[in-house]
């Protein structure tokens, strides 16, 4: 293999930038081999804020996270050993939502109900920029795969891109006809797709700004969006009970995802593209097939609405949050229950695998964020 890489790719001439790729791809087969029994144990709760939570969010690595509460701050923590790195203090207003610039992780974005966005340094905890533009709450952010540009999505209908290095606005994106509830780049970074409540998700083309398509077709506020992993598919989760997938480059729905009796609240896919998850308030999870749009399985178990949904980055693995105070791990396969994470005395609104897939954190309304290992 590394025989193979090193003809497909020039820049790898010397035996010890040779001898680098080795490691990684022993490191890859290692992680491959693992087994995928591993029970999670809490290891700390962490009472970060004097208001509850909204959002938490990993660098690539795990290796640290960021919260962000009604309190109108955020803190970035130490995963390995739960302690404080820095307080975010700026804001006027609610924090909802965060995001670091992976893979790089040395910035953090911060978007709040004081119609504002700031760009923090995340060694320093220094703030670099205050973007300002917005006429209403932001309500979701994204950086671009290259850390160059962020995007955010506001309750006035519009999305914004904004430059990293300037401060400066690059585009507004006007189209909406109400809130931007949840936006998403492509891997490539040369689009992105945006969620509205006003049924419809936009794609737009990152460099220019330009409309490209409306994904019209729901009947209900859109709930998330995401692109798969190459990019040639976009998946919607809506109020109307359903999930669409749709082609990129059409604007074209290609199956409508069934069997919701109610919201569905969130919805993603997995790294190879091939299964999509989807979080409904009927509380079930259910599991599609992309290529054949089947459900492959239901995950029944919750007590209450599940708002959250996420794979683990092995894809063997489901995690899911809800309002009955758990968190559960799940099968893909078989839809089995693994693991029910216990403990919180309030709804569970985010759950986080970080890289590796060995370490989870929930976040919940009762103010705490609780780290498993």
């Amino acid at each position: 293999m590394l025989a193979e890489i090193r003809q497909l790719e020039p820049l790898i001439r010397s035996e010890s930038q040779a001898n680098q790729v080795k490691q990684l791809i022993l490191r890859l087969q290692q992680k491959q081999g693992q087994r995928e029994d591993h029970r999670f144990c809490l290891f700390k709760e962490l009472k970060p804020h004097i208001l509850p939570l909204t959002n938490i969010a990993f660098d690539k690595s795990g290796s640290r996270f960021i919260t962000a509460s009604y309190d109108r701050t955020c803190r970035v923590w130490d995963t390995a050993s739960g302690t404080e790195l820095h307080k975010l203090e700026g804001h006027r207003n609610v924090v909802f939502a965060v995001a670091f610039n992976n893979p790089y992780g040395d910035k953090v974005a911060t978007g709040s109900f004081d119609k504002t966005c700031k760009l923090w340094c995340a060694e320093t905890g220094k703030c670099f920029h205050t973007f300002r533009g917005h006429m209403a709450e932001i309500m979701c952010l994204a950086f671009n795969p290259q850390s160059t540009l962020v995007a955010t999505g506001s309750m006035d209908a519009t999305a914004k891109l904004w430059d990293v290095e300037t401060g400066e606005e690059v585009h507004t994106l006007t189209g909406h006809t109400a809130e931007v509830l949840s936006l998403c780049f492509n891997s490539v970074g040369n689009q992105l797709v945006t969620g509205s409540f006003d049924h419809t998700a936009a794609l737009w083309d990152v460099a220019s700004g330009r409309h490209v398509h409306t994904l019209i077709g729901h009947r209900g506020e859109i709930s998330n969006v995401q692109f798969s992993w190459d990019g040639s598919l976009i998946v919607t989760g809506s109020m109307d009970k359903t999930c669409k997938l749709w082609e990129a480059v059409s604007g074209r729905c290609v199956a409508t995802l069934i069997g919701h009796k109610e919201e569905v609240l969130d919805v993603c896919f997995d790294l190879s593209g091939q299964l999509i998850a989807s979080a409904s308030a009927d509380g079930t999870a259910r599991l599609f097939s992309v290529t054949t749009d089947q459900c492959l399985v239901t995950l029944e178990g919750h007590d209450g609405e599940i708002s959250k949904i996420c794979f683990s980055p092995q894809g063997s693995r489901v995690l899911t949050a809800s309002s009955d105070k758990t968190a559960r791990l799940w099968d893909v396969k078989s839809g089995v229950c693994l693991q029910v994470l216990e403990g919180h005395t309030d709804e569970i609104f985010s759950c986080v695998f970080n890289y590796e897939g060995d370490t989870i954190i929930t976040g919940s309304k009762d103010n705490t964020c609780r780290i498993w290992h």
